[in-house]
């Protein structure tokens, strides 16, 4: 870097003499003949031929146009060297005495003509600018004008990418300069991702000048090797040549980078180029998302100049297969019409250079690359950017990023509404193609590093009961250290399960931990572990230094006591009270005695002996409670009772059977104890798993006395064992574990007082987060 300027320095030194020379010969030009303007480009890349062609229409219908003044275009080739291109200014300003000189693609080429350009006031118009601007560069240069925005927007637009489909880690990638920089545009996007995303720069692949090297393959090569062992596949090209990005794809292909689940975006100094890719470059990059600069192409001012432009580019260079003109091709041509805007408004004097830098910097019209005004030398409007998508051996177009809105299915800011809000949601305009042929579903952005170990799971021995987790010695193997271990239960399979779900390899090996749980999660942290699996319990202490998945099954802890069933010998008599037994009673000797005594003069069936009357009335009673009587009734009084009896019974029965139905069906258990309060003013004993957590929280929490806490091993035997003895009043135990207690002992058990927790999850370090 040091050199460069140094370089600078020393040829702006020498221009500085020759100066007055210059001043002279502008002074002595007869202006209203001709205008000399300087163009420095890459005349044998695409682009730079592309700019020439621009240049000259524009020239032309400049010449055509006027009668008294004409341009002449002194065109010189830089051949993509910064130092060729300060010493293509020297001969254009000293030896051409042009009025303006416009071109230089990159900012170094930039920086150079514009040291020497600022130091004899000559205007310049470069393509390019930097991807930060400096705070003294108006002071600095003071006669460069910047047809372009620094890339701050465009980084925000690949930091929105990242926020709409949740990567989280991404891969830079820059070719260096000749001066060792890349120009600023890793910083910014450094802190577009982490405003935008929060997202984050895993690894910065650095890639030679490809000047520089004798074997760029070789060279790619060695730095995508570095992320193989990362786990990003988002790869940004901040910056890189043509050249560089054939080699750069063509190996990362090779390498198998290119595939299902990776990402490749290009910004402008890639994307920009893909029209002059030959079509085996372009299938190479398959899947790539590309950010181009948006210009309009519907304008009839557009069309004029594009069928003028084909017109005039295959007949001067035949060999080009691309004959479309492109953004930069737009840009050349605007920058002419900038310049001869800016002599019209002088009436064709231009003897004073600081008056023509005005007018230049005053323009205001649309142009053919977009709007064009200026503010500090630079271009007001930042790009509108069209995000691309490389399919097959051509890209398709998808939609728009606004500055200051977002993505957007239109160009215009007047017409975005609540489009752009909806796009991260219902995705780009028609399906994205992405790396290896991925369609139906977006690509996660990582993988598991090529040469990554099996993740080391490690798994409870300890474990409170066997549905869950149980280790035990494979059958098939006569030996018994851990390689030949069989791990089962529900969560065991769960994790199992999970992982065959999963649509890519994810090596592991369980590791058994003869523990308590929470030395099991620091082995966790301290990365004895990489991952653990069994019925853990999601606490907010263990959440600080560890992560956990989602929730697989619900946690807390609950009371458990003995329960008294009651007797059921007289269960058929629970429906009613003996109060309401009584009244019911009451009421059907009172309605046997007032049919009897209404029907007995009267009806034969109701006469006879005391003993058949008796029985008479009785059997017309008990049938009415099943509404199957039969006797002939015959006064209407008896009628009005029977009915209103039989009403009477109806809701009787009514009651009775959904009372007797609910009792029958839920048991009824009343427990010995009935809440925490009594354990404690009792003093009673409560027991809990010795591993467990529900200790500390007895203790802490629920204020327990440490001596009335039983504390033993974690099987049901030991359970039942302590209930028998009356060693314990009542036991706590998480929910997972109680549910399996009182499926199975539900009888002699019931659970009360429930207190909830996180859940039962899986523990990983931050670098397995995808668990």
């Amino acid at each position: 870097m040091n050199r460069f300027f140094f370089l600078v320095l020393i040829i702006a030194s020498e221009l500085v003499f020759v100066s007055p020379g210059v001043e002279s010969a502008s002074t002595n030009v007869n202006i209203e003949e001709v205008t000399k303007i300087g163009a420095i480009v890459d005349a044998n890349s695409q682009m730079g031929k592309q700019a020439i062609t621009a240049m000259k229409i524009a020239v032309q219908n400049f010449n055509s146009d006027s009668r008294n003044h004409k341009l002449s275009l002194q065109i010189r080739d830089h051949n993509r060297d910064p130092f060729q291109a300060a010493t293509a200014a020297q001969e254009l300003i000293n030896k051409e005495k042009v009025k303006v000189i416009a071109g230089m693609e990159t900012w170094e080429e930039t920086a150079v003509v514009a040291e020497i350009a600022s130091r004899v006031q000559v205007p310049i118009l470069s393509f390019a600018a930097p991807a930060v601007t400096p705070l003294s560069m108006s002071r600095r240069w003071p006669y460069l004008i910047r047809m372009a925005s620094n890339d701050s927007e465009q980084m925000k637009c690949i930091a929105d990418l990242a926020r709409k489909y949740n990567w989280r880690r991404v891969a830079a990638i820059y070719e260096d300069n000749v001066y060792g920089g890349d120009s600023g545009k890793l910083a910014l996007l450094a802190e577009a991702l982490q405003n935008v995303s929060s997202s984050e720069i895993q690894s910065r692949l650095v890639l030679p000048p490809i000047s520089s090297i004798s074997d760029p393959k070789e060279a790619v090569r060695g730095e995508l090797k570095k992320v193989q062992d990362k786990q990003s596949r988002v790869f940004i090209v901040l910056q890189a040549s043509l050249d560089m990005t054939i080699h750069l794809f063509t190996e990362a292909n090779r390498m198998g980078l290119v595939g299902k689940d990776s990402v490749w975006i290009v910004t402008n100094t890639v994307a920009n180029a893909l029209d002059s890719l030959n079509t085996t470059v372009i299938s190479s990059m398959e899947g790539t998302l590309g950010i181009k600069s948006y210009y309009s192409d519907d304008s009839s001012p557009y069309k004029e100049f594009s069928a003028l432009f084909r017109r005039n580019f295959t007949s001067e260079y035949p060999e080009e297969d691309h004959f479309h003109p492109s953004i930069h091709a737009l840009r050349a041509h605007d920058s002419i019409k900038i310049i001869t805007e800016a002599i019209g408004r002088l009436n064709y004097n231009i003897s004073s250079p600081e008056m023509l830098l005005r007018q230049m910097l005053s323009s205001d019209f649309s142009g053919l690359s977009g709007k064009i005004r200026f503010k500090d030398g630079e271009l007001l409007n930042a790009d509108t950017l069209r995000i691309v998508n490389v399919v097959g051996k051509k890209y398709k177009e998808l939609d728009f990023w606004l500055p200051n809105f977002g993505f957007s299915k239109t160009s215009s800011k007047h017409n975005v509404g609540d489009i752009s809000s909806n796009i991260a949601a219902e995705g780009f305009t028609g399906p994205v193609i992405w790396p290896g042929n991925l369609i139906n579903r977006n690509p996660k952005g990582w993988a598991m590093p090529s040469n990554q170990e099996p993740m080391r799971i490690g798994v409870p021995t300890r474990t409170f009961f066997e549905k869950f987790v149980v280790i035990k010695d494979d059958p098939l193997n006569g030996n018994s250290n851990d390689k030949n271990l069989r791990y089962d239960g529900f969560s065991i399979e769960l994790f199992r399960l999970v992982v065959d779900h999963l649509n890519y390899d994810l090596p592991y090996e369980f590791v058994p931990h003869d523990g308590v749980y929470d030395d099991l999660i620091n082995g966790v942290y301290d990365k004895t572990y990489d991952a653990a699996v069994g019925d853990l319990t999601i606490l907010g202490n263990r959440t600080e230094y560890v992560e956990f998945t989602q929730p697989y099954a619900e946690s807390g802890f609950s009371m458990i006591v003995p329960a008294k069933q009651e007797e059921s010998t007289w269960m058929f008599t629970k429906p009613f009270t003996w109060e309401m037994w009584m009244v019911t009673a009451a009421s059907f000797i009172y309605t046997m005695f007032i049919v009897w005594l209404l029907e007995h003069q009267s009806n034969p069936e109701f006469r006879g002996t005391l003993k058949d009357q008796i029985s008479n009335i009785l059997w017309f009673a008990f049938s009415t409670i099943f509404f199957s009587h039969r006797a002939n009734i015959q006064s209407n009084l008896t009628r009005v009772v029977v009915v209103l009896w039989l009403f009477v019974v109806f809701i009787l029965t009514s009651s009775y059977t959904a009372s007797l139905s609910s009792l029958l069906t839920v048991r009824r258990l009343e427990p010995n104890v009935t809440d925490i309060q009594s354990l404690k003013s009792g003093n009673l004993k409560v027991g809990c798993v010795d591993d467990s957590f529900v200790k500390k929280y007895l203790e802490e929490v629920l204020g327990f006395r440490s001596g009335n806490i039983v504390p033993f091993g974690n099987t049901e035997a030991n359970y039942i064992q302590k209930f028998e003895n009356n060693t314990i009043d009542s036991l706590f135990l998480e929910r997972p574990y109680e549910k399996v207690f009182l499926d199975k002992y539900c009888k002699k058990y019931t659970a009360i007082n429930t207190y909830r927790f996180g859940g039962l999850g899986f523990v990983s370090n931050i670098i397995y987060s995808h668990l």
